[in-house]
């Protein structure tokens, strides 16, 4: 069973950076999208970001755009989500997320367990 593991959540101040990681277990698929999300206290949980793993296409949220960046390493077997010009509304429990469908799916298959990114004085 494919599992998500996720690392790289912290206390940042604004205006400062950080990266998140998201790592399957395994990749039994010929294409596969890995989005990440987002959460905040008494909020619906927000897409943030989507990478295709066949043609590297990526998407962002209007609310993040010009400021996260997802990557992949060069076996596809990692995301990235590097996250500069922190604000304290990115503060959130950050999920990263696998579809087999497209990045606009309303069902991912697959969750990691999360991560607190707080962006404070």
């Amino acid at each position: 069973q494919l599992q998500l593991e996720e690392s790289g959540g912290g206390l940042v101040q604004p205006g400062g950076s950080l990266r998140l990681s998201c790592t399957a277990s395994e990749l039994a698929f010929p294409y596969y999208f890995i989005a990440w999300f987002r959460q905040a206290p008494g909020k619906e949980r927000e897409g943030v970001s989507c990478i295709a793993s066949h043609n590297g296409m990526t998407y962002y949220s209007n609310s993040v755009q010009g400021r996260f960046t997802i990557s992949r390493d060069s076996a596809e077997k990692r995301v990235y989500l590097q996250m500069t010009s922190l604000k304290p509304e990115d503060t959130a429990v950050y999920y990263c997320a696998l579809s087999r469908a497209s990045c606009q799916t309303p069902k991912f298959d697959y969750w990691s367990q999360g991560t607190q990114v707080t962006v404070s004085s």
